[in-house]
C-alpha cells in the first residue's frame, strides 16, 4: 500500500474538522496512516485516496474512521484535584431538593463518568444524582457501557471506592475488574457530537469537558464553549483539562481556578464556591 500523502492528509483533516472539529496537523501524518491502515487494507484498496472517497459515501465506514482517529486516552480519578474540588466544594452546597447532575461530556472509555459517579455515590448516598456520559465514537461506548477493564486500571482508585463498587473479574474474567451493577445503572452513555447542535439533554450542576480543548481551533473552541454555558444551571461549573484554559472565548463562565469554571449567577442571587 502506498504511504499517505500530503493531499491525503489534508482530505482526513478536512473530514475530522468537520465531523468532530478536530484539527489534525501536519505532524500527525505518521498517526493517521498507522491507524487507518488495517481498514484501507481489509477494504481492499490501494490508497488512501481510495478510503477517503469511501468514507465520504459510506456513513457507517466515515464513523468508523472517526472512530479510529480520535485520541481516547483516560484513566480513573485523572487530574484528582477536580475530583477534591466536587466532593469539598461543590457537593455540600448542592440543592437536596433536586437531582445532582454531572455530564462526561467526552467520556471514552468510561473511567471519567464512573469515577464521578463512585464520587456521588460516596457523598450523596441515597439522595437523587444522575451521570451522563458521551463520547463521539461508538467504539469507545461500547467499551464504557461494559464497565470491564484491566486490573492494572485500577491503580489510582481509592481502595475504600474500589472495595465498594468495583467487583474482582474471576475464572474467565481474572486480572480484570467490573464497577458494581448498582453504580453502572446509574451512568448513561449516548454518542453526541459537540461539533454540531447539542440534542436535548436537560442542564447540568457540572460538566467535565477535559483535555479535548486542545484539539479544537479557536472558532471550534468559542462554539463548543457556547453550548457547554447554555446546558450549565446557574452556578452550575465546568471543568477543563489543566493544561487547557478557556481565556479569548467569549463565554459567560468566570474562572474560579485554573481548570475550573462557573457560570454566573442572576443579578443578586446567593453565590457560593
Amino acid at each position: 500500500m502506498q504511504a499517505i500523502t500530503d493531499a491525503e492528509l489534508l482530505g482526513f483533516s478536512r473530514l475530522m474538522m468537520q465531523a468532530a472539529g478536530i484539527a489534525l496537523a501536519p505532524s500527525k501524518k505518521a498517526l493517521v496512516s498507522g491507524r487507518l491502515a488495517r481498514r484501507v487494507q481489509a477494504l481492499g484498496l490501494q490508497t488512501y485516496a481510495e478510503y477517503l472517497d469511501h468514507v465520504q459515501r459510506d456513513a457507517a465506514e466515515r464513523q468508523c474512521a472517526v472512530d479510529l482517529l480520535t485520541t481516547n486516552e483516560t484513566y480513573f480519578f485523572r487530574e484528582p484535584r477536580h475530583f477534591a474540588f466536587l466532593a469539598e466544594q461543590i457537593l455540600p452546597r448542592a440543592d437536596s431538593a433536586r437531582p445532582f447532575r454531572v455530564w462526561s461530556a467526552a467520556c471514552s472509555s468510561g473511567e471519567e463518568p464512573y469515577s464521578v459517579a463512585m464520587v456521588l455515590a460516596e457523598h450523596l448516598g441515597s439522595r437523587g444524582w444522575e451521570v451522563l456520559a458521551s463520547d463521539i465514537s461508538t467504539r469507545v461506548l461500547e467499551q464504557a457501557r461494559a464497565g470491564i477493564y484491566p486490573m492494572e486500571r485500577a491503580e489510582k482508585i481509592p481502595q475504600a471506592y474500589l472495595k465498594a463498587y468495583c467487583l474482582k473479574g474471576v475464572g474467565a474474567h481474572a486480572g480484570s475488574f467490573r464497577i458494581a451493577p448498582a453504580l453502572r445503572e446509574r451512568v448513561a452513555f449516548r454518542a453526541i457530537n459537540l461539533n454540531a447542535g447539542l440534542p436535548d439533554v436537560g442542564v447540568f450542576d457540572l460538566i467535565l469537558l477535559r483535555n479535548v480543548m486542545i484539539y479544537f481551533d479557536q472558532p471550534t473552541k468559542a462554539q463548543v464553549c457556547q453550548r457547554l454555558a447554555a446546558a450549565l444551571r446557574p452556578g452550575g461549573h465546568l471543568f477543563v483539562g489543566h493544561s487547557e484554559s478557556l481565556n479569548g472565548l467569549d463565554c459567560p463562565l468566570r474562572s474560579l481556578q485554573p481548570a475550573v469554571y462557573r457560570r454566573e449567577l442572576p443579578p443578586g442571587a446567593a453565590r457560593s464556591v
